[in-house]
């Protein structure tokens, strides 16, 4: 059984639509919880989670500083990491227990897809695969399917606002990073509304920051302030 955890914040327009393939995992004997890792939601988020059953840890905002906090609160020897706009699609029962079956030496990632249903989405897809396959970095938004021992082999998640899962996926590196045969759902609505290029400009740019030294917090308010423009 696997412990789904999810960071959330403000997060109550997406998470119904996260938990209810999860609510299918956990009547197949495969889901033992889903830990909500709050930082600090304004809206109806806490709610939802409530009623839904899952167990809920308050945390300090930031994505990687609720994931630690989330997975250290979680019962299950396997964890999956999910963001709260991505939704697991048809199929991942089978593809998370056939990782699992395998052994606890690699991490899973699902294939990324997009609610669009423009060309410029399926480009971005096909991108998003190569980008994994080339150098070995899958992002959040594809969840992460990891053992707890591997998982505090490489030290959990960084507490940083930021890239928290290209610092995972770098510490786990390429080898020990599998595609899973089921894909993940996740929100173009950001895409839609900064525009697909420009977000992925904007996005390499403060990646390539990150990878050349640049602190993660201070590309979070960079990141917050070109959000606000």
């Amino acid at each position: 059984m696997i412990s789904v955890v999810i960071p959330t914040l403000n997060a109550a327009p997406t998470l119904v639509g996260a938990l209810a393939p999860l609510v299918a995992g956990a009547a197949a004997g495969l889901v033992k919880e889903v830990v909500v890792a709050d930082g600090g939601s304004g809206d109806a988020t806490l709610e939802i989670a409530e009623e839904a059953g899952c167990r809920i840890v308050r945390s300090a905002p930031g994505r990687g500083t609720q994931l630690r906090a989330g997975c250290a609160a979680a019962k299950a020897d396997w964890l999956l990491a999910l963001h709260a706009d991505t939704r697991l699609g048809e199929g991942w029962i089978e593809a998370v227990r056939a990782h699992v079956s395998a052994g606890e030496g690699t991490a899973g990632y699902f294939g990324l897809a997009f609610d669009d249903a423009s060309w410029t989405a399926r480009l971005f897809e096909v991108g998003a695969a190569a980008r994994c396959r080339l150098l070995g970095l899958p992002y959040g938004d594809q969840g992460l399917l990891i053992s707890r021992r591997l998982h505090d082999t490489v030290g959990g998640y960084a507490e940083q606002p930021l890239f928290e899962d290209a610092e995972m996926a770098k510490r786990l590196g390429r080898a020990r990073l599998r595609p899973l045969a089921a894909r993940a759902v996740t929100s173009a609505e950001r895409y839609r509304r900064e525009g697909w290029w420009r977000r992925w400009a904007r996005n390499q740019a403060l990646l390539l920051r990150w990878r050349l030294g640049a602190d993660p917090a201070a590309l979070a308010r960079a990141y917050g302030r070109e959000r606000k423009g």
